[in-house]
């Protein structure tokens, strides 16, 4: 966490710094500004029309009785896109418009869910995930249709790990035993 605080509050506006120096040195301060303001409307632009598919897209999985994991996704990094392109600079402004690729986003997303697959206790099974190329659902065989009826149903499985032999004295502890 230190480094992932020093690379965002250190790091990158140094890179933002040297970088427009080194443009500005190339075509000038004002075309430098410019080139700023027009990346961030570009991306404002694209988040919409983007933002827009994406909330469709996650409203028709809804319907069909899916969770709309991929489209979930999709919006948090079409959420950060729109904060790196706010951000002046134009380190920024490029990864922010990386975001806003669809291609490199499913790959970020597919990392991101193997890396939190890994690093957890929860496995994410990946077959027949539709629209995120691997990314999504919970199960063996991809995702499955909620049955209808009140609240929610959270599918899992079971591992008994270990239990403690009969006739010790944790039984009088617990609520569950009898």
């Amino acid at each position: 966490m230190p480094l992932i605080l020093f690379l965002i509050f250190i790091a990158v506006p140094v890179i933002e710094i040297a970088i427009f120096i080194q443009v500005g040195g190339l075509i000038g301060v004002w075309p430098t500004i410019a080139i700023v303001l027009g990346t961030a409307f570009l991306g404002a632009s694209l988040l919409r029309l983007q933002g827009l598919q994406t909330w469709r897209r996650a409203e028709e999985a809804m319907r069909r009785g899916e969770p709309p994991v991929a489209e979930m996704l999709d919006g948090v990094f079409l959420f950060i896109a729109a904060l790196l392109m706010v951000t002046p600079g134009l380190f920024t402004d490029a990864i922010g418009i990386l975001f806003l690729i669809p291609p490199v986003r499913r790959a970020i997303g597919r990392y991101a869910a193997r890396r939190l697959a890994e690093s957890s206790r929860f496995h994410v099974h990946t077959s027949g995930m539709g629209g995120m190329g691997g990314m999504g659902g919970m199960g063996p065989g991809g995702p499955a249709r909620p049955p209808k009826g009140p609240g929610p149903v959270i599918e899992g499985e079971a591992e008994e790990i270990g239990e403690e032999p009969r006739g010790s004295g944790s039984e009088r502890d617990s609520p569950w035993r009898q």
